[in-house]
């Protein structure tokens, strides 16, 4: 058998795809997270190329192109592709993606690769520099992950990837997969499938109504507007969210790592982060002191909390050779930590996760499903924490109007497991046990380990220097949430001398509270200057964001006013300086406050 039956969805994504693309049908393929699309598509791919009449030459060039989004979900399905190729050697997969060499990667396109599986920059990159690259021959375009495809940029990728398949090739059998239904989604599917049937499988336990999961062999395309009402879950999966105030963020993280990798067996753990600078931050403070062992951090060193724990990163800023390493170790692991961003958010079967940590809230539910999905996959069991500060709990409302309910986990409970352990004993306790401590005992040993974290980073200026580059990036990442969560994540909410000692920061960096000195100075001095000034600074945050909505509106507004200046006044650069006002209002009364001048506002 190619495939084992392992849950009744997993079956039954398979079992409404593959009789439907062997017939040769396009299709836009919709599923949860985790239940087998990627061997929905790869099975029939191989089927119909192996039973061709003309036996397929390596010197053909591809016969079938997989998009993916990420080099780690590229590696993980020409992983695939190679298991399902075994039998059928003259068949020749391969791989293009970011961080390799193009050289090498020309030559393996000269030799024939006769199932090609990219990403789409790397593509569009061969499609314009290599000339061997053609798709003549293309009987397969598959889109897997497509939402996420959408989400990281390459709407224009996919244009010209799909202008050059149809300038020399019309007939073919196109697949688009997603977890979720978003308008992109819906646009790639239009202008990309022909005819398709529309195959659409919850998790069972999402539908009561009708026991079997949902497949809907239709030509016409669901609603996008319907994405956020039926993302599914596996039933295997416990949701938690604990609400821990800023001060206490790091301890409470390395608490519940202690706790279930250290003290219970077995646990694999993913830890989602917002950014690259603060997977590096949190990788090499836990390394130097949950696993020290050395000495060096005495008598702040934890040399009683090294075993059984491994500590492993990924994000995009990694070389590649890195990332794949670090990709097989953690899937080959039984246990480890492995802390990353959202690169491995989507798509990536990283086997028998047990736990899901979202030290970063998500900007939007579906990010929140994609990263959940790591854990309860192929029916095994999963679990998911959401960390969130007092002021953020309101998240919780917002993931619950979604169908996305989760319950609580006290911050008590998680610091809790500092009495399990004497390296955290505060001094004038002595010999107590632990069955009799109580919450007097459980702050001090969080003081205990706060303190280690803040010897070390405060032991070099390297140290510390990291440490301000992570604040400062999280900050930057607080300010891209977007409009319709703002009300929640805000960054006037943000105590930032409690947010400083999660980074290990005895006090907040003195050089944000001297900047809004000079500033208001500089506003009673010269306003104009200051104005113009403010306006750079805002401008540099916004590009620094993710997000940067409002800003053609503001463009629009300076057109309007120079066209009812007067004629003898000097019309506004808006292209140039005014841009980024616009990101901020209009409002002159409202002074910024201190140690926040530099922080961009709503």
């Amino acid at each position: 058998m190619l495939f084992k039956p392992w849950t009744s969805t997993h079956i039954c994504v398979q079992k409404q795809s593959i009789p439907v693309l062997l017939e040769g049908r396009d299709a836009l393929v919709r599923s949860q997270t985790g239940s087998g699309k990627t061997l929905a598509y790869c099975i029939p791919v191989v089927q119909s190329l192996q039973a061709m009449k003309s036996k397929i030459q390596r010197g053909d060039g591809p016969y079938a192109l997989i998009l993916v989004p990420t080099r780690e979900l590229a590696l993980q399905s020409f992983d695939t592709v190679q298991k399902l190729l075994k039998p059928f050697t003259w068949i020749v997969p391969g791989v293009l993606m970011g961080g390799e060499k193009r050289k090498s990667e020309k030559a393996r396109l000269r030799k024939g690769i006769n199932i090609l599986i990219s990403t789409p920059g790397r593509l569009v990159d061969h499609i314009k520099s290599t000339k061997n690259i053609h798709f003549r021959r293309i009987q397969w375009l598959i889109l897997d992950e497509a939402d996420r495809i959408l989400d990281l940029g390459f709407e224009k990728d996919i244009t010209v990837i799909l202008n050059a398949i149809n300038a020399e090739c019309q007939e073919r059998q196109n697949v688009l997969l997603s977890a979720t239904l978003t308008e992109g989604v819906t646009w790639l599917a239009d202008i990309s499938l022909h005819d398709p049937v529309s195959i659409s499988v919850l998790d069972e336990s999402h539908d009561q109504s009708n026991p079997k999961s949902k497949a809907i062999p239709e030509a016409s395309l669901p609603q996008a507007s319907d994405e956020l009402d039926s993302f599914a879950i596996p039933a295997s999966l416990e949701q938690y969210v604990t609400v821990v105030p800023s001060k206490l963020r790091l301890v409470s993280l390395a608490g519940f790592i202690l706790q279930k990798c250290k003290f219970e067996r077995d646990q694999k753990m993913i830890i989602f982060f917002s950014s690259c600078e603060l997977v590096d931050f949190h990788y090499n403070l836990f390394l130097q002191t949950l696993l020290s062992g050395s000495g060096a951090l005495a008598p702040g060193a934890l040399p009683c909390a090294s075993t059984r724990l491994k500590f492993l990163r990924l994000h995009g800023d990694l070389e590649q050779e890195e990332r794949t390493a670090v990709f097989q170790e953690f899937s080959r692991s039984k246990t480890g930590v492995l802390l990353c961003t959202d690169v491995a958010a989507r798509g990536l079967d990283l086997p028998q996760v047990t736990w899901i940590v979202q030290y970063s809230a998500p900007s939007s539910p579906a990010e929140y499903i994609h990263r959940i999905g790591r854990t309860a996959r192929i029916g095994c069991h999963g679990s998911s924490l959401l960390i969130l500060a007092p002021s953020e709990a309101e998240y919780v409302n917002s993931l619950a109007s979604h169908k996305i309910n989760v319950s609580e986990i006290k911050m008590e409970d998680i610091l809790s497991v500092l009495t399990w352990d004497d390296c955290f004993k505060g001094r004038r306790w002595g010999n107590q046990k632990p069955r009799s401590v109580g919450p007097q005992e459980i702050r001090e040993r969080a003081t205990v380990l706060q303190t280690v974290f803040e010897d070390y980073v405060h032991s070099s200026e390297r140290t510390v220097s990291g440490a301000k580059k992570a604040l400062q990036s999280f900050i930057r990442a607080y300010a891209t949430y977007p409009r319709e969560l703002k009300h929640i994540f805000h960054i006037r909410s943000l105590h930032l001398g409690h947010v400083a000692k999660s980074f290990g920061l005895r006090d907040a960096p003195k050089n944000l509270s001297a900047l809004a000195t000079r500033k208001k100075k500089a506003n009673l001095k010269r306003p104009d200057l200051h104005r113009k000034t403010q306006s750079k600074q805002r401008l540099a945050e916004i590009l620094r964001s993710e997000y940067s909505s409002g800003m053609e509106t503001s463009v629009t507004k300076v057109r309007e006013q120079n066209k009812h200046a007067g004629p003898g006044s000097q019309p506004r650069r808006a292209a140039r300086n005014q841009r980024p006002a616009l990101a901020v209002g209009t409002n002159k009364s409202r002074k910024p406050r201190g140690g926040k001048a530099r922080l961009p506002r709503k």
